[in-house]
């Protein structure tokens, strides 16, 4: 199964090397850490499923000696991998451009990513190849930009909500949300198993 993560770098060693850049025009323009932390965690999960998608890689690997179980858990486990070393080089990147970042930065890009992972992964699956990356990127671009209202007009009108969250400790409120969003992708793994198992390619 190792070898199913480590092939979606050996594909995208082309792309591999926007991905520096990329996140280098995020930190030149200032953005939010969290913000930089969850672009550059998609980056190389999201670019392995739209390869696969133009390229119907899944007929190829279904006739490799992998069960459809693993296929899946491949996915699944390299998108946390690959977050984690993209958190590392992008820590490192903002360091050496002086940009401060803080723990709860890294904490919040990674539990968005995880939770965009959760939602999108499993229509990978539903949907038919041809235009559902482009669709998934999109509607990321567009959560990115109306998010922020959203969640500002949700806490302004919901407020014995936003007063139970205030009133939470800090360890609380992240306990509380590592919980939530570890539960969402592990129910999303196990949808997205059960879906990927009844396909027929």
């Amino acid at each position: 199964m190792f070898n199913l993560i480590r092939r979606d770098v050996i594909l995208q060693k082309r792309q591999l090397l926007i991905f520096f850049p990329f996140i280098l025009f995020f930190i030149i323009m200032d953005a939010h850490p969290a913000l930089t932390f969850l672009v550059a965690s998609i980056f190389i999960p999201f670019n392995a499923f739209g390869y696969d998608e133009k390229a119907e890689t899944n007929i190829l690997l279904n006739s490799l000696p992998y069960t459809r179980k693993e296929i899946i858990a491949s996915r699944y486990l390299g998108a946390i991998l690959y977050m984690i070393l993209s958190i590392v080089v992008t820590s490192l990147a903002l360091f050496v451009f002086n940009k401060p970042f803080a723990m709860a930065d890294i904490a919040i890009g990674g539990g968005l990513f995880l939770l965009f992972a959760a939602f999108t992964f499993p229509l990978f699956q539903i949907f038919k190849p041809g235009h559902i990356t482009t669709v998934v990127l999109i509607s990321f671009i567009l959560l990115v930009g109306i998010g922020p209202p959203i969640v500002k007009f949700l806490a302004e009108h919901f407020t014995a909500i936003t007063d139970f969250i205030v009133n939470l400790s800090i360890p609380a409120l992240y306990t509380g949300a590592a919980v939530v969003i570890m539960a969402v992708y592990v129910i999303s793994w196990g949808i997205t198993t059960v879906i990927y198992q009844r396909k027929a390619f």
